[in-house]
């Protein structure tokens, strides 16, 4: 069979407003082409599995909308999708089945909405992909796909995890490549919709395997930037402490997300820095404390911690390590004065890189359900809205309007060319100096 595995990547968002100052603003710009940029794991890993008399062809949709004809040649189509893209993905589904060609379609949204896409004419994937894939092949190749396959409550062993095929994609198109070494998180925040919503546990791919990964990918491109995909990645400090001398022989530059307890450990920062870590992606949520109480399902992590947010960044960024500071405006316990408390908070504090969203229903989140159970919700199934840009809530403190409005005035206030250069400005001349001093910057500086 011929494969087409298509990827709904890129940035979407309805606010046009928003939209447009994307466009001009230079941090917003910087942040938006990375994460646009970044290939479908989930699509490379089942590519990774396919048996080698079926041949895959990667698409990103983005380069499907520059062809003239939406190709025919294929026996099967495996289209993945956030929930933001879903409906656009349904009518690709529905082009594709017009023309008999069998669809499946799987990820986070599908999972938590199974009966979507047999509407469209396609299959669901339930769950982890990879605990079905050779099933749908088998069917596929009969003609005989079932409008489900459902992997849930299943537990994919990633000591088994198949080697991506990163050989599919056109590595110029690419700033940066994606490794996983876990999945899930333990603090479950009441909004995420990450891996947690696939995976009951946390679980990590073994050392070994994700250096074969990493090796691959440096065959292919000899200096890459990796992303490493996970939700929170140093969980486990000694599996870390076996992966980051192998990083450092490795000389490769990268990424990840965490939370903002890796603060406390000086010796892993520094190990960190000279493996080649450039960023650390860390959800502070909010600058408030009054948003963090409650935020969490399990306990109270980051409420507990809201004191150590400053001291936390700074040690972070003195080890030589940006950190791209998370916030989440629009969270219950948040009124208006909230815009004013993040651009003095992130005056105050000044990591390199920030992030703003406003709380997003994701459908399969405990939000999800509290604000539909409370009649809070202002359209359902509007999933075009799950952008983290666009409100689709009553907030508790504020109006919508009020919410939209503040946030499009931080935006305009963290990411205009002054207040992006100060930033950069800062850490160059305080952080990365400091680290030098304490030779912590390899070759990747």
């Amino acid at each position: 069979m011929k494969i087409g595995l298509i990827a709904m990547s890129g940035i979407r968002a309805c606010d046009q407003e928003l939209l447009a100052l994307g466009l001009t603003l230079p941090g917003f710009v910087e942040r938006s082409k990375a994460i646009a940029s970044l290939p479908s794991l989930a699509l490379l890993t089942l590519a990774g599995m396919t048996p080698a008399r079926h041949e895959s062809c990667y698409i990103e949709i983005a380069d499907l909308d520059h062809m003239e004809s939406l190709p025919r040649n294929f026996d099967l189509v495996a289209i993945s999708s956030f929930s933001a893209q879903m409906k656009e993905g349904y009518r690709l589904a529905q082009r594709y089945q017009a023309l008999g060609i069998p669809v499946v379609m799987g990820g986070l949204h599908v999972t938590m909405n199974p009966t979507e896409p047999q509407r469209y004419g396609a299959s669901a994937v339930l769950g982890e992909g990879e605990v079905v894939w050779p099933e749908i092949l088998e069917d596929a190749e009969q003609g005989k796909l079932k409008p489900r396959y459902d992997a849930r409550g299943k537990e994919f062993d990633l000591a088994t995890a198949p080697m991506p095929a990163f050989e599919l994609l056109d590595m110029q198109c690419y700033n940066r490549i994606t490794v996983q070494t876990s999945r899930g998180c333990p603090w479950r925040c009441d909004f995420c919709a990450s891996s947690i919503l696939l995976t009951r546990r946390y679980k990590q791919k073994p050392v070994g395997r994700v250096l074969a990964e990493i090796d691959r990918i440096r065959a292919l491109w000899p200096r890459p930037f990796i992303e490493f995909a996970d939700d929170n990645s140093f969980v486990d400090r000694r599996y870390w402490r076996e992966l980051l001398p192998e990083l450092a022989k490795r000389r490769i530059r990268w990424f990840t997300e965490t939370d903002l307890s890796v603060h406390e450990d000086e010796a892993l920062l520094h190990m960190m820095r000279r493996a080649g870590c450039v960023e650390v992606l860390i959800g502070f949520e909010s600058p408030v404390a009054e948003g963090l109480d409650g935020l969490e399902l399990r306990r109270n992590w980051k409420h507990e911690r809201f004191g150590q947010y400053r001291r936390a960044i700074e040690r972070i960024q003195a080890a030589g390590i940006r950190v791209n500071a998370c916030f989440v405006v629009g969270l219950d316990g948040h009124n208006r004065s909230v815009f004013d408390a993040l651009l003095a908070f992130v005056h105050e504090a000044q990591p390199f890189d920030v992030q703003v969203t406003v709380p997003t229903p994701f459908p399969g989140t405990r939000f999800y359900s509290r604000l539909k159970a409370e009649g809070r919700l202002l359209a359902d199934n509007a999933w075009e809205r799950c952008t983290l840009f666009d409100i689709n809530f009553r907030p508790s403190g504020m109006t919508a309007e009020e919410l939209r409005a503040g946030l499009k005035r931080v935006v305009v206030a963290l990411y205009n060319e002054e207040a992006t250069r100060e930033r950069r400005e800062h850490f160059r001349r305080h952080c990365l100096r400091r680290a030098l001093r304490r030779r912590l910057l390899p070759f990747a500086a």
